[in-house]
C-alpha cells in the first residue's frame, strides 16, 4: 500500500449550518449535500477548485460508518489542518472586514506565506500560501 494524498477532513459539528457557511463564505469552498445516508439536514461535503470534497462537515447525528465519543470544538490531538490556497491578500482583506482573528506567518526560504485561522468549532486552519 502507498498513500497517494491525503483525502479528506471530516469535522463534526453542533451548528452544520454555520460550520458549512464559515468554510464557503471564508474559506471559499463550495458546499453540496452529502451522498446518501447522508442528508442535507446531517452533512456538509466542502469542495475546493478541483472539485474535491475536502473537508466533510457532519452534524452531531449524522450516521457514521465507525461510531466513536465526539466532542464537538475539542480537536484532542488533532494540531491544523493545512490548505493550499491561491490569493493571500484577498483572503487577508476578506478575514479583516469580518474582524476574524488571524495570524500570519512567513517562511522566507521556501517562498510561504501563511495564515492561521480557527473554524466556528475550533479547529485551525493553516492556509498556505507558496509564491511569496
Amino acid at each position: 500500500m502507498r498513500v497517494e494524498a491525503l483525502d479528506h477532513v471530516n469535522i463534526i459539528t453542533a451548528d452544520l449550518d454555520r460550520a458549512a457557511a464559515f468554510y464557503a463564505d471564508v474559506i471559499g469552498l463550495d458546499p453540496r449535500d452529502g451522498p446518501p445516508p447522508l442528508t442535507r439536514e446531517t452533512a456538509r461535503w466542502m469542495y475546493d477548485a478541483g472539485d474535491r470534497a475536502v473537508v466533510h462537515i457532519n452534524s452531531l447525528d449524522a450516521p457514521r460508518a465507525y461510531p466513536r465519543d465526539i466532542v464537538p470544538g475539542a480537536t484532542g490531538a488533532l494540531h491544523h489542518v493545512a490548505l493550499r490556497c491561491t490569493g493571500h491578500d484577498a483572503m487577508v482583506a476578506r478575514l479583516e472586514q469580518r474582524a476574524i482573528d488571524h495570524r500570519r506567518n512567513l517562511i522566507a526560504a521556501i517562498g510561504l506565506r501563511q495564515i492561521f485561522v480557527a473554524d466556528p468549532d475550533g479547529v485551525l486552519l493553516e492556509l498556505n500560501f507558496f509564491g511569496a
